[in-house]
C-alpha cells in the first residue's frame, strides 16, 4: 500500500473516531429519566368517569324488531348489547371519560383537571398495582381546570411537590399519564415558555412545553428533573386533534392554591379589580404618550367595584401592581387573581401622560360577571363631521343602562377613516384623543383639531363592552 492511500485511510479512521466520540459525549449529556419514573410512577393514578344520560332512540343504529316472529326477534335481541336501567326502570346511556391525576397525600387527596370528572356521576381511580376506587368529588375550580378527589387510604405513595415559580424556558421536564387509556405512559421534552395566557383563561399562567400530549395525559403530572411536580398537563393545541408540540400545564403553585382552598371551603376566592383591559399596541401606546407598547389600558370600568372605588379612570395603562411590572395585558389577571379580597394593590399607572399611583382595596371576584343589554334606541341626530361618522346625543336611558356621563353615539358610517377602522352604527364613543366626550358638541370639535398622520386613540363601546382602538388621519 502507498503511503499517500496509507495517510488517506488514516485520516478517515480518524475523522470517523472523532464524530463517535462526539456523538457519545452528547448522548452521556442527554438525561436519565428512569429514576423518575420509578419514584413517581406508583402515585400516578389513571381517572375514569360515568355519566348516565337520558335514553333516547337514534335512527339507524337499533333495527325495529316489532312485527318479527318471536324466534326471530329473540335471536337478534341475544345478538344487540343490553343497555343498563336506572332504578326507576328506564333505560339509560353511560358516557365514559378517561384521564390523569397524582396523589399529594398519604390519605388519599388526588390532584386532576376539572373537565376529566366535569358532570360525572362516578369517579373511579386505578392505582399502579391495578386496583380501583370510588373517588368523592372535594371541589372543583372551573377557572383554573383544577379539581381535587379523595379516595379511602393511608400510607398512599406521594409526589414531591416543586416550585413553579423557579422554572425557566429551556429545562427539561417529564410527564407520566395515560393517553388513549395506555397507563403509565412517560414523555420529554423541554419548558417551550412560561406564564402563557389563553383565551378564557385570564387567571392561569400557563406552562408551554413540547411534551407529546395526548387525550387521557389530561391532568397528569408533570416532572422537572428532581422528580418534583411543577405542573398539571392540562391541554394541547392543535388543529388535527392530536399532539402538535405545544401543550400547556397548570403551574403546580397555583394549583395547590386552589387545592388548599377546595380542601378548606370547598370553594376558591381570587382577586378583583372590576376593569376591562386590553393590550398595548404601538399605535395605542403612540397615541398614549408611551415609550413603547407595554401594561394593561383600562377600556372599561364596572360601576361600584373595586377599581371605581380606588379611582381609576378609564384610560389609564397599568404599568405595574405591587411592585411588579405589567409587560403584557395578560399580565394583569394572574397578579390580582392570586391576591386575596381585602388585600392592597398598589398600582403605577400613565394618565394623560404622567406617571401616577393609585391604591386599592381588591374586592372578590363575583361567581358571574354582569351582562349588559344591547343598545337602547338613540337619541337627535347631528351633522357629519371629519371621520365620516353621523352621531347623536346620548338618551338618559342609555346613560342610565351603561353608567355613562357622556359621549355619542354613532348613527350613520360614511366612507372615510370611520368606515376604514370598522365602526358601525350603534357603537358609543365615549373618548377620543385621550379626552372625554361630553356631548355631541364637544365630540365635532375634538375631531377638528384631530393631528394629521400621527396615531389617535378612540374609546368605543359597543354591546357593553368597550375597547381602545386606533386611526390616523391622512393629510
Amino acid at each position: 500500500m502507498s503511503i499517500p492511500r496509507f495517510k488517506s485511510y488514516l485520516a478517515i479512521f480518524s475523522t470517523v473516531l472523532i464524530l463517535g466520540q462526539a456523538v457519545t459525549a452528547q448522548a452521556a449529556e442527554l438525561p436519565d429519566f428512569t429514576h423518575i419514573v420509578e419514584q413517581a410512577s406508583p402515585a400516578v393514578v389513571n381517572i375514569s368517569t360515568t355519566q348516565k344520560l337520558p335514553d333516547r332512540k337514534v335512527s339507524g343504529q337499533m333495527p325495529d324488531l316489532e312485527g318479527l316472529p318471536p324466534a326471530l326477534r329473540e335471536f337478534f335481541e341475544r345478538g344487540m348489547p343490553q343497555q343498563p336501567r336506572s332504578p326507576r326502570g328506564d333505560r339509560q346511556r353511560e358516557a365514559q371519560s378517561l384521564g390523569s391525576g397524582f396523589i399529594i397525600s398519604p390519605d388519599g387527596y388526588i390532584l386532576t383537571n376539572n373537565h376529566v370528572i366535569a358532570d360525572a356521576d362516578e369517579i373511579l381511580v386505578r392505582l399502579a398495582d391495578r386496583s380501583e376506587l370510588k373517588a368523592k368529588l372535594v371541589g372543583t375550580d372551573p377557572r383554573s381546570d383544577v379539581a381535587l378527589l379523595k379516595i379511602e387510604g393511608k400510607d398512599l405513595p406521594v409526589l414531591k411537590l416543586g416550585k413553579s415559580q423557579d422554572l425557566k424556558a429551556g429545562q427539561w421536564v417529564v410527564a407520566i399519564g395515560s393517553p388513549f387509556g395506555f397507563d403509565h405512559t412517560v414523555t420529554q421534552g423541554i419548558i417551550s415558555a412560561i406564564g402563557r395566557s389563553l383565551p378564557n383563561e385570564n387567571y392561569v399562567p400557563f406552562i408551554q412545553t413540547d411534551v407529546p400530549i395526548n387525550p387521557g395525559n389530561s391532568g397528569g403530572p408533570l416532572f422537572n428533573l428532581n422528580g418534583e411536580v411543577v405542573g398539571i398537563n392540562s391541554q394541547i393545541y392543535t388543529r388535527s386533534g392530536g399532539f402538535m408540540g405545544v401543550s400547556f400545564a397548570i403551574p403546580i403553585d397555583v394549583a395547590m392554591d386552589v387545592s388548599n382552598q377546595l380542601k378548606d371551603g370547598g370553594k376558591v376566592s381570587r382577586g378583583w379589580l372590576g376593569v376591562v383591559i386590553q393590550e398595548v399596541n404601538k399605535d395605542l401606546a403612540e397615541s398614549f404618550g408611551l415609550e413603547k407598547p407595554a401594561g394593561a389600558l383600562v377600556a372599561q370600568i364596572q360601576d361600584d367595584g373595586p377599581a371605581a372605588k380606588g379611582g381609576l379612570q378609564v384610560g389609564d395603562v397599568i404599568l405595574s401592581m405591587n411592585g411588579q411590572p405589567i409587560i403584557m395585558s395578560a399580565d394583569l389577571p394572574h397578579l390580582v387573581g392570586a391576591l386575596k379580597a381585602g388585600s392592597k394593590a398598589n398600582l403605577e399607572v400613565i394618565r394623560e401622560g404622567k406617571r401616577k399611583n393609585v391604591e386599592l382595596t381588591v374586592g372578590a371576584i363575583p361567581d358571574e360577571e354582569k351582562e349588559m343589554d344591547t343598545m337602547p334606541k338613540s337619541g337627535v341626530e347631528i351633522s357629519s363631521n371629519r371621520l365620516g361618522v353621523s352621531v347623536a346625543e346620548l338618551s338618559d336611558e342609555q346613560k342610565k343602562t351603561y353608567d355613562l356621563k357622556g359621549g355619542v353615539v354613532i348613527k350613520e358610517v360614511q366612507e372615510g377613516p370611520a368606515s376604514l377602522i370598522g365602526l358601525q352604527p350603534g357603537d358609543i364613543i365615549t373618548h377620543l384623543n385621550n379626552q372625554a366626550i361630553g356631548s355631541s358638541k364637544e365630540f365635532t370639535d375634538i375631531a377638528k383639531a384631530l393631528p394629521k398622520n400621527r396615531s389617535v386613540s378612540m374609546r368605543v363601546l359597543r354591546q357593553g363592552r368597550a375597547s381602545f382602538i386606533t386611526f390616523k388621519l391622512a393629510d
